[in-house]
Order: C-alpha cells, then sequence, then structure tokens
C-alpha cells in the first residue's frame, strides 16, 4: 500500500516501502521528512539530520543522478569519506534502505 508526504501542499507519492515512487520529485524538504524516520543522531539517538547525514544523502543522490543507481557501499565509504560502520550509526537501517530512500533513490535491487 502506498502513502503520500506533503511538501508545501504538494503530496509526494511514495511506494508500500516508503521509497519515492517518482525519484525526481525528490528535494532537500523530502529528505528531512524521510530523514525524520531513518536519521539518528550517533551521539543522542534522537532523529536528526547532521552534517554527516547531509554529506552521505548528498553524494548518492548526485551518483544516483548520474548514473540512475546507488553506488557501491565501498565507493560510497571512499567517495564520503565516512567509514562504513559511522554510514550504520547515521542509518539504523543501513545504506540502501536507510541511506539511499532519504536521497530520493529507487529501491535498490542489489547491495549497497
Amino acid at each position: 500500500m502506498s502513502k503520500t508526504i506533503d511538501i508545501n501542499g504538494r503530496k509526494i507519492e511514495l511506494d508500500s516501502d516508503g521509497y519515492l515512487k517518482d525519484p525526481w520529485t525528490w528535494s532537500e524538504d523530502v529528505a528531512r521528512i524521510l530523514g525524520a524516520e531513518e536519521c539518528r543522531d550517533p551521539e543522542t539517538g534522537k532523529p536528526a539530520m547532521t552534517e554527516e547525514h547531509w554529506k552521505v544523502v548528498k553524494y548518492l543522490r548526485e551518483y544516483w543522478e548520474k548514473y540512475g543507481t546507488c553506488p557501491p557501499i565501498r565507493m560510497l565509504v571512499k567517495g564520503t569519506g565516512i567509514s562504513l560502520q559511522r554510514i550504520y550509526q547515521l542509518f539504523p537501517n543501513g545504506p540502501a534502505k536507510g541511506a539511499c530512500r532519504v536521497a530520493g533513490a529507487p529501491k535498490p535491487t542489489g547491495c549497497v
């Protein structure tokens, strides 16, 4: 069952897993809403989008817009300079389920 989120009066459709039905409807406002569900401040454990979250999300978004897919995990770690352990602290559901979703990329079919 799909759902929608409201961004400034604009309805954005999500699929049953919470990914954007149309990845081109992504914006930083969309990322903030999805991030409130996916992201945690590693120090407090509370929902938050820190600079590190944004670094990961923006890297993933730019990569997806260029190549049409999310990068392999090693490339994400190298491209952001953030360790895999830290990425899992930032996105407890992992890079594919959490970070790619916040970045507005479609649900990955492989390992991210």
